[in-house]
């Protein structure tokens, strides 16, 4: 006899009943890039539907996300200014600090997560301080910069600090600023297992934070993680734990699903992903050449996340997303 596991699929019902994995808005953190100015809302070409905004534009689209009922964004900045060392990530008075200061204003419900790197705001396009005879970022430097950038953000009203630059000991730093600064309780999440990957392209468009051609590091693949080790991704992330962090993140998503299951496996944390921007473009380009059904593949892709072991989901899907959901 053979098992007839399509009985339990035919009635459509008892399918919904069955279903093991969901998605819901709780489970979404959009991102958002702020630059200074009024009025400005500038459509990124390399990704329909993502802009650049200032932030009086940001404010308004906070009421467009809870109107969604996503409760959640993550801040990256493009300053005016870029320097070799990105001060205006570690100035009171820069883009982020403004703008959570602004969103908080308006909306002291929204949870506001901040991105904590460099590569937006060096003219260099690099995620911190480089050391000139190693051809690198200099980590220790960069790590006296994130615990100072940590403290500017909790100070105008973060809710969660999420550090990028995979930089060693970045966990232990941040927490040891935050706390001797009176935020023990601001949580950290890690983008702990983070690959130099070539699906960050589009992005780059966005944030303005494209390594410079002609520097000597060419690229950032002496500091992030070299797509091809898996073993190395749990050790990174297990690592953060150890350090403090709070929450972790496997990114890119799409191309790392075994990476995000392995991790999911080697923690009790919360773990999260981010849909990365080379992820949502071809989704949009496929819809555009009419290849796929873009809301179908987009909610799939989604649902895979979640079935590999992701608690939350940075995605710039996750607008079109809860629309979806609340049909």
């Amino acid at each position: 006899m053979f098992t007839r596991f399509r009985r339990k699929r035919i009635n459509p019902v008892l399918r919904d009943l069955l279903q093991e994995t969901h998605l819901s808005t709780d489970d979404f953190i959009y991102p958002l890039f702020s630059r200074s100015g009024e009025g400005i809302k500038d459509e990124v070409t390399s990704m329909p539907g993502v802009f650049q905004m200032s932030i009086d534009e940001i404010v308004k689209e906070c009421y467009e996300l809870k109107k969604l009922d996503i409760k959640s964004i993550i801040l990256f900045g493009i300053p005016d200014i870029k320097d070799s060392v990105g001060s205006d990530a570690i100035c009171e008075h820069g883009i982020i600090a403004d703008t959570i200061r602004a969103v908080k204003s308006a909306h002291p419900d929204m949870f506001i997560v901040t991105d904590l790197c460099f590569c937006e705001y060096t003219d260099h396009g690099h995620c911190g301080v480089i050391d000139p005879a190693l051809e690198t970022v200099d980590n220790d430097i960069t790590l006296d910069n994130l615990s100072k950038q940590a403290v500017i953000h909790a100070k105008a009203g973060a809710d969660m600090i999420a550090p990028s630059g995979m930089m060693d000991g970045m966990i232990q730093t941040i927490r040891g600023g935050l706390d001797s600064s009176g935020f023990e309780n601001l949580p950290i999440m890690s983008y702990s297992s983070k690959f130099a990957s070539a699906y960050y392209g589009p992005f780059r468009d966005v944030a303005e934070s494209s390594p410079q051609k002609g520097h000597k590091i060419g690229d950032r693949k002496s500091y992030q993680m070299n797509p091809a080790n898996r073993k190395e991704a749990i050790a990174e992330s297990v690592s953060d734990e150890v350090e403090g962090a709070d929450i972790l993140m496997v990114k890119p998503a799409l191309a790392y699903m075994d990476i995000i299951r392995d991790v999911r496996n080697n923690t009790t944390l919360p773990l999260a992903v981010y849909n990365v921007s080379g992820e949502y473009s071809m989704l949009k380009m496929a819809a555009k050449a009419g290849v796929i059904d873009y809301e179908a593949v987009m909610m799939e892709t989604l649902l895979g996340f979640k079935r590999a072991g992701a608690d939350i989901i940075i995605s710039y899907h996750a607008k079109e997303a809860a629309e979806i959901l609340r049909k």
